[in-house]
């Protein structure tokens, strides 16, 4: 469901976020301006793997499970917590979305549309730019989150001669 935050609530939510580390107060405040929130109910999806849509989106409150479907299962991926972020890929390159969004109870997400954001870029390029680095950041977290999963699995499996 779509929720009419206020431009304040949003400028406070997206201070707290990984999204804003690098931004100034009035950058801030002109990013929140053109973002987007919603309200979840838990349980509802918020997006599912291979939807075409763009957003990205910003936890402010609430959980989100990452999932995955596979052989006619979801399963969660990683639970995400306030702050985080979710679509970057998505966002930057318009690609398929490779895990579906489903808040795991009430969940508050603030959303920003790629379109609105490249508005900004003649006005305010430091301001994309520094969004542009963050995202980066995050993507760059993921990844490094999801090798050293990987890394610990196969120690647990060549350690323990697949007893598992």
């Amino acid at each position: 469901m779509n929720d009419q935050t206020t431009d304040e609530q949003k400028t406070a939510w997206l201070r707290n976020s990984v999204l804003a580390d690098e931004l100034d107060a009035s950058e801030v405040e002109t990013l929140a301006r053109i973002m987007g929130s919603e309200r979840l109910a838990g349980h509802e999806w918020l997006v599912s793997e291979g939807d075409a849509r763009r957003t990205l989106f910003v936890l402010v409150a609430g959980r989100l499970d990452v999932l995955h479907h596979h052989e006619g299962v979801d399963s969660t991926v990683y639970r995400m917590s306030p702050g985080e972020c979710a679509g970057t890929r998505a966002f930057v390159d318009g690609s398929p979305r490779k895990a579906g969004l489903r808040a795991a109870r009430e969940t508050v997400v603030l959303t920003l549309e790629p379109e609105d954001f490249e508005a900004l870029l003649a006005d305010h390029p430091t301001l994309v730019f520094k969004v542009m680095r963050a995202l980066f950041r995050i993507t760059h977290t993921n990844l490094m989150r999801a090798n050293q999963e990987r890394d610990s699995l196969h120690n647990y499996v060549t350690r323990s001669h697949g007893r598992y």
